[in-house]
């Protein structure tokens, strides 16, 4: 299967990194303006599949491109410290208006998976210009919140976050939405299964992990200047549900006909994802509070998309 990853800075690069190592992909194209980091990349990725799985990694143009199942676009600029995802619109829509009809014209049937922020309206952006149905342009949406969200669940309780069921809605940015009121441990109620082992969850345990998934990315672009491992990670694993038919829930962002009311919005609700891209949008089942937070998260992403003619 073959993946072109346009864009080889830190997310486009880590994340073709994290696929050699898993396995996902037997082929990979890395397409960047500037051509002798893709060249970098792709040697230093290619010398690490004797320990991991064997593929073909290779620089190239839009041109190499043909044949592409996925291709990852994580082209544009990079977030400033102190910069939201949302003030980064402008410059990124700029840069994916060249690039976007380049990746259509050269791939017309590949699944794109989009990385660049703000992911939300560059997933409405990147329907748009390519034309193609809304479940084939597939942002990352909040997948790195939700399982930013399961592994401090996680810490706190001292379980595997693979047991814990919970996700996030909405903006991947600040107002996305935490779903506590869905949230499980093993399919018991995470309030009820840390009442059963003495560590309750108050409202400072709750903001402090709401603080943590909210506000991670602004902690870790002050630290080192990008956020990359998690979200290389998350498109790792959004390009094997895809590549092995897989059909697994994940929280992803494409362009939504409606949600809580307002019309052709793009932002992350849970999705089955497959072969085909985007499957189903499965039903939410939200508290009062959460519903109003995420008719607001909806509301502020129409909005932007809307300015910007989207």
């Amino acid at each position: 299967m073959k993946i072109g990853i346009v864009g080889s800075g830190f997310v486009g690069s880590t994340a073709a990194y994290a696929m050699v190592l898993q396995g996902v992909g037997s082929e990979f194209v890395l397409v960047d303006i500037n051509r002798k980091l893709a060249d970098a990349h792709a040697q230093d990725i290619l010398h690490a599949t004797p320990f991991a799985h064997p593929a073909r990694v290779a620089a190239g143009d839009y041109e190499d491109l043909k044949g592409a199942d996925i291709v990852v676009i994580a082209a544009g600029v990079a977030q400033k410290p102190g910069e939201t995802r949302l003030q980064l619109l402008e410059r990124n829509a700029q840069v994916f208006a060249d690039v976007v009809p380049k990746v259509c014209q050269n791939a017309p049937k590949a699944i794109l998976l989009i990385a660049t922020n703000p992911v939300d309206v560059m997933t409405q952006v990147a329907t748009r210009l390519s034309g193609l149905p809304p479940e084939r342009v597939i942002g990352s949406g909040t997948i790195l919140d939700t399982a930013r969200f399961r592994a401090l669940l996680g810490e706190y309780l001292g379980v595997s976050p693979q047991s814990v069921h919970a996700y996030v809605l909405g903006e991947h940015g600040d107002s996305e939405v935490l779903i506590w009121s869905e949230a499980r441990v093993g399919g018991v109620s995470v309030f009820d299964f840390a009442n059963q082992i003495n560590r309750p969850i108050t409202e400072e345990v709750r903001k402090q992990i709401d603080d943590g998934v909210r506000f991670a990315a602004y902690r870790i672009i002050e630290g080192k200047g990008a956020t990359y491992f998690g979200i290389g990670a998350g498109l790792a694993r959004l390009a094997r549900a895809i590549l092995s038919d897989e059909r697994a829930m994940l929280t992803v962002s494409i362009l939504t006909e409606e949600v809580e009311g307002v019309a052709e919005v793009a932002l992350s609700l849970p999705r089955i994802v497959g072969r085909q891209g985007v499957v189903t949008t499965l039903p939410v089942k939200l508290s009062e509070d959460e519903r109003r937070a995420l008719r607001k998260s909806a509301e502020i992403l129409k909005q932007v998309a809307t300015q910007l003619g989207y």
